[in-house]
């Protein structure tokens, strides 16, 4: 039987970030100038990642996604991908790239097991993917997914953060640039989570606004009907392209979301929101059993009651989830390090 939590949602979707460092500084995500990291001799082993990866498989989780920071920063990554593949309770292996080591590493991650990539691309300026990343490294990024689309993945997806008047013009461009990949691309509203310190109300572009947008460049947009706990709401254009909105900030999906992150060393977040998490390192290093291992974190999920963007929307005043002051004291509210 699933483990339910209070709003009888299965845990079933773990998001893992394998490092908290990245090589970009996205402007929704690190804006800022400095930034407090989590120590070294706390982030978990691959070893100690798979103990943990195989137990929450045994409480039914069938979905792992890697994340970062940016995974790829993490040394020998296609080592851990092997390490997760081998275990037949996960059916779908996958990971979220900023794509500038992707060229390098598609092949590796590919025969290790890896099934989907996203990777995020907000914009194929290269002026304005300089403004929002603070790297002039839009050739690698496009370089990373051409070799991940000569890969063949059973996936490739493009995610963009969209935001008011920095690259909400290039909706159609991306579209395009997605087609020719064979990708799928998901338009992000901008959110207000830990590390979004220059998040504003009037910066969201909402998902009404981005069909609104595409309707009048390519004509009637028809929803997808399906079931499925996934983030985004898909669609397709009159020529067949589908493409997917995932409205977080104005349209939350905590009703039916199964998804749970567990940090670089090892702390569990049952939302992306919550202000703390369950130490799952301290245990496991401390020689707890599967068993053991897996009566705390059943336990955890069941009294899950998140629902931190539902709760975001209900707020008259909204400002940035986190001051910045708090966010030099925790890494861990850092969207960075939980992994997005």
């Amino acid at each position: 039987m699933p483990i339910l939590d209070t709003f009888r949602r299965p845990l079933g979707n773990l998001r893992l970030s394998v490092t908290d460092r990245c090589n970009l500084r996205c402007a929704y995500c690190m804006p800022e100038q400095d930034y407090a990291w989590l120590p070294r001799e706390d982030i978990l082993h691959f070893e100690e990642i798979t103990r943990l990866v195989g137990v929450f498989a045994n409480l039914g989780v069938d979905r792992v996604r890697l994340t970062g920071g940016e995974p790829l920063v993490r040394r020998d990554l296609p080592e851990l991908v092997a390490m997760l593949a081998a275990n037949g309770r996960i059916r779908d292996l996958a990971m979220t790239t900023n794509g500038v080591l992707l060229a390098e590493a598609a092949a590796d991650l590919r025969r290790a097991g890896l099934g989907r990539v996203t990777v995020s691309l907000d914009t194929l300026d290269p002026a304005r993917f300089r403004e929002l990343t603070r790297f002039d490294a839009l050739d690698r990024v496009l370089a990373g997914i051409d070799a991940a689309a000569a890969e063949g993945f059973a996936s490739l997806k493009i995610d963009t953060v969209v935001i008011r008047g920095v690259n909400d013009a290039d909706l159609a461009a991306l579209l395009e640039r997605g087609r020719s990949w064979g990708a799928e691309v998901r338009f992000i509203e901008y959110m207000d989570v830990g590390g979004a310190t220059h998040w504003s109300r009037d910066r969201v572009v909402s998902r009404a606004e981005i069909l609104e947008t595409l309707a009048r460049r390519y004509g009637p947009i028809a929803p997808i009907v399906e079931t499925s706990s996934a983030p985004a709401e898909r669609f397709r254009l009159p020529d067949g392209t589908a493409f997917g909105i995932i409205a977080s900030t104005t349209a939350p999906f905590c009703s039916s979301c199964d998804r749970s992150r567990l940090t670089a060393d090892g702390l569990w977040y049952l939302c992306l929101y919550a202000p703390r998490g369950l130490d799952l390192r301290g245990p496991l290093r401390a020689g707890a059993s599967p068993e053991e291992l897996a009566a705390l974190i059943a336990s955890g999920w069941r009294v899950r009651a998140d629902r931190g963007a539902e709760e975001r929307l209900a707020l008259r005043e909204r400002s940035p989830l986190v001051g910045l002051t708090e966010l030099k004291k925790d890494p861990h509210l850092e969207m960075h390090t939980r992994g997005g």
